[in-house]
């Protein structure tokens, strides 16, 4: 199966094609407006059927910097309660991936909290090594 990174206005299209879609959430939208103008809004639920949300803070792209688990953890955990009250069986089963500069060194971190599924992996994946050891701290955690 492919992931395919697409934005809101791509909707339409992603839910017609074969590939599991991938929806990005920017961290510098408020949540409440966020789903007005995410999938969830535009498509309702039904978008989430097959996809694979990925969450990257803004602040994180090209930076190096990292969300604590912690903070991680808590709008992994908004958007999964949010996705959830519309159906929540689609908020347990849907995967939810953090993409802030996941490295070697905060993977195990990150992958051990309960609504982080995996990670959405950069620059880190460059290096074999470093992403081995990204993919073993998914592999422990059962991401």
């Amino acid at each position: 199966m492919v992931s395919v990174l697409i934005s809101v206005a791509m909707v339409p299209m992603a839910l017609t094609a074969s590939s599991t879609p991938e929806f990005s959430v920017p961290s510098r939208v408020r949540l409440r407006d966020l789903f007005r103008r995410s999938p969830l809004g535009v498509a309702g639920v039904a978008a989430f059927d097959k996809a694979v949300l990925a969450y990257e803070p803004v602040w994180a792209i090209g930076t190096g910097k990292t969300a604590t688990p912690a903070q991680a953890q808590e709008v992994h955990g908004l958007l999964r309660a949010r996705i959830a009250e519309k159906d929540g069986n689609m908020g347990a089963c849907l995967r939810i991936l953090y993409g802030g500069s996941v490295k070697a060194a905060n993977a195990a971190e990150l992958f051990a909290m309960q609504d982080v599924d995996g990670g959405l992996v950069g620059g880190a994946s460059l290096n074999g090594e470093e992403f081995r050891r990204i993919c073993e701290a998914g592999r422990q955690q059962g991401s």
